[in-house]
């Protein structure tokens, strides 16, 4: 259950967590570059020493970093932290992590680089149409079926998998595959929601 305070400076809510971080004077952005920063690191760590049983680390930071990253919604929302450079960290924030996360997919055994790189490029495309939907109409659009948090669950379980079962690498190439053509869905989606949008406009 949720305690819900306000603060009378700044009208910020205080919720779990949040408060502890709000008084010890954190915000969105610190949370936004910590985040960041982590998935920095991890990637590095998975390219430097290419071993299977090091992607056990993938599903546990992809899951602090979705939940930083939904910390850093709140503290923005509800502590007023809202700003141009936090949008800005954001995106980019969000684009460089998932290359430093999955980029190290490319160095296992029985994986295709092309795959990869494709798969990579469609995940950038796709927030790119989230972007331009914004752009245009002014709400981002978060359409699926392979949005942020769906390749986090994804890959964060292949990186599970592929520590405890290495063999299951010889189906690195299909996963890509299967990845690369719902990203490209998801892209297809996001720019339609923005048709759809400017007509009911």
């Amino acid at each position: 259950m949720k305690t819900i305070t306000y603060l009378s400076d700044t009208g910020c809510l205080e919720i779990q967590g949040a408060s502890l971080l709000y008084k010890h004077h954190v915000t969105a952005n610190h949370i936004t570059l910590t985040a960041l920063a982590l998935s920095l690191f991890t990637g590095l760590l998975l390219v430097l020493v290419a071993q299977p049983i090091l992607f056990l680390l993938l599903p546990i930071v992809l899951f602090i970093r979705m939940a930083l990253n939904a910390l850093d919604g709140m503290l923005a929302r509800e502590c007023n932290q809202q700003t141009r450079l936090g949008a800005i960290l954001n995106e980019t924030g969000d684009v460089i992590s998932d290359i430093a996360l999955y980029l190290p997919f490319l160095f296992l055994p029985e994986s295709n680089a092309s795959l990869v790189i494709l798969m990579l490029f469609c995940t950038i495309l796709t927030e790119f149409c989230g972007l331009l939907a914004q752009t245009i109409n002014g709400i981002r659009s978060y359409a699926g079926p392979f949005g942020k948090s769906d390749r986090a669950l994804i890959f964060g379980l292949w990186g599970l998998a592929v520590a405890i079962y290495p063999q299951w690498m010889q189906w690195n190439n299909l996963l890509w595959s299967i990845a690369s053509i719902l990203l490209l869905w998801t892209a297809i989606n996001r720019c339609r929601s923005v048709l759809f949008m400017s007509a009911e406009r």
